[in-house]
């Protein structure tokens, strides 16, 4: 048969035939069944199509071509089985029993096997064993993981699905847009955090999907950021029952999760280690009080407080106590009618002691008309008005604080106006002998070259003649070498060149009558 010569009847059939193809083509898929379960469930494979007097049939299954159930009672199987309406009863699916699957019927009177439905079986499994690892992390009681602030961390997640999975990171409250290889297909995924620090904390989740069932398992781990105070703890004291009692304070804040804290006792710069020996306890906290007295600080010289940090950060303050000790002058004088200050200073104790005026009756001295009491910057004074003899005695600085108490005797003595009498007459002798030398002193140095020819003089026998020859200023140069010159006057002229001759007494005998012959003669210069 030829083909017919209009092109248009040619074209209309070619589009008939196309129409047909894609009419069967949507039956079969009608036809067709696509379903998926879990590896382990049951399934039911219904047989469609069938018709109206469907209990005079036989059914039977295949798989891939090959018969795999059949209504036998005499032999049932336990994992494939036909119902009575045909539907195939598949018990613990397994993986090889994902197939293509054939519902077929026949009459019971022997006729041929109809095809009733084609239904396509597939078996997913998994997620299973889905599992994380953080790494380093440390493992807390309740289960929660903690890293240290600026360490590096690496993160993995890994899981097991047929026939295929999605492997996705999320962190609650946090993107993970800068994290590489945060997603995939894999059987594993994994990222990294280089300087991980407080705001990288939070619970990380790894999503497993298979992309078969669509199946989701999420496995999610809480991670934590530890981090110590970056400044040392500071211990401070606050006074509370003054003198006696005082609080310790340390503070160490700015850490997570908060530190925990020890007073300790320094002896001899030697630490006691085996835990508080001021308090009994130690606590997790930023700021530790310890309530301290007397009778605990009595032997200590310096306190420690120490902060250990879980992340093996320890850090120390302390402060070193030193007892009381004024000081000032044991021994005052006052006149009898006069007003008279008593003062001592307290500047070395820690804790700062608190410092009174007692009198020897251990009576504490308040300002009254006749005692004026002041404190000046650690600097303590007494006032007593108008001292007569009843005040004189012993007064005592006291200075005391939690360490321990001491005071310093200060003994009054009170002079009355007859005892000052003596004393007046002898400052005025004292000053009159003082003048008296000046005077003498003064004088003898005025006059000491006098003194000095006068002593020359005084030594002369009396036996023995001296005559005092003055000699003319023209002749120096015959005496120059025996006797030496005398200073120039204040006016210019030279002083008069004397020499002493000694004549022996035999020759003053004889020649008694010529004394006048050799009297002394002064040549003026």
């Amino acid at each position: 048969m030829g083909f017919p010569d209009n092109p248009t009847m040619i074209i209309s059939a070619i589009v008939l035939y196309l129409l047909l193809l894609s009419h069967q083509a949507v039956s079969e898929e009608q036809v067709q069944r696509y379903v998926i379960r879990e590896k382990g469930e049951n399934a039911v494979l219904q047989c469609l199509d069938q018709p109206v007097n469907a209990s005079s049939l036989l059914y039977r299954w295949k798989k891939s071509g090959t018969v795999v159930a059949t209504p036998n009672p005499l032999k049932p199987s336990e994992h494939l089985s036909i119902s009575n309406n045909g539907s195939l009863w598949i018990s613990g699916l397994q993986a090889t029993d994902e197939g293509q699957y054939e519902c077929e019927s026949q009459t019971k009177d022997g006729s041929s096997w109809q095809t009733l439905s084609n239904i396509l079986l597939r078996v997913a499994e998994g997620p299973t064993s889905i599992s994380l690892a953080i790494k380093p992390a440390t493992l807390l009681q309740n289960g929660t993981l903690y890293v240290t602030k600026g360490s590096y961390v690496y993160f993995n997640c890994s899981s097991e699905s047929f026939p295929s999975q999605n492997l996705t990171w999320t962190v609650e409250d946090l993107a993970l847009d800068g994290y590489d290889g945060a997603s995939g297909n894999k059987s594993f995924i994994e990222f990294s955090i280089r300087n991980i620090q407080p705001s990288d904390q939070g619970i990380y989740t790894c999503t497993s999907q298979n992309t078969l069932s669509k199946t989701t398992v999420n496995k999610s781990q809480e991670l934590l950021v530890y981090y110590a105070p970056e400044r040392h703890p500071e211990c401070s004291w606050v006074i509370v029952n003054e003198p006696f009692d005082f609080l310790f304070i340390c503070s160490w804040c700015g850490g997570y999760p908060v530190p925990t804290l020890d007073w300790h006792e320094v002896l001899e710069e030697n630490v006691i280690a085996k835990g508080p020996t001021i308090n009994s306890t130690s606590q997790e906290t930023e700021r530790l009080e310890v309530h301290v007295n007397r009778f605990i600080l009595h032997d200590v010289k310096e306190v420690k407080c120490i902060g250990h940090h879980v992340t093996g950060v320890e850090k120390a303050c302390s402060f070193e106590l030193k007892r009381p000790y004024p000081l000032g002058d044991p021994l005052v004088t006052a006149l009898e009618g006069s007003n008279i200050t008593l003062s001592c200073t307290e500047t070395d104790s820690l804790p700062p002691a608190k410092t009174v005026w007692k009198q020897k009756d251990n009576k504490i001295i308040n300002t009254t008309s006749k005692y004026i009491v002041s404190d000046n910057k650690l600097n303590y004074k007494l006032i007593i008005i108008n001292v007569t003899k009843e005040d004189e005695g012993a007064y005592y600085c006291y200075s005391e604080n939690p360490l321990d108490a001491r005071a310093l005797e200060v003994f009054l003595t009170v002079k009355t106006s007859a005892d000052n009498g003596g004393a007046v007459v002898g400052v005025f002798v004292s000053i009159l002998i003082m003048m008296i030398g000046v005077t003498v002193g003064v004088t003898v140095y005025s006059k000491r070259d006098r003194l000095c020819i006068g002593l020359g003089f005084s030594h002369l026998d009396d036996n023995r003649g001296d005559i005092l020859s003055l000699v003319d200023s023209d002749e120096e140069e015959i005496f120059h070498h025996t006797v030496p010159q005398l200073p120039p006057l204040t006016n210019g002229h030279a002083t008069t060149l004397v020499e002493i001759h000694r004549i022996p007494s035999s020759d003053h005998e004889d020649k008694a009558d010529g004394t006048n012959q050799h009297n002394d003669q002064t040549h003026p210069e």
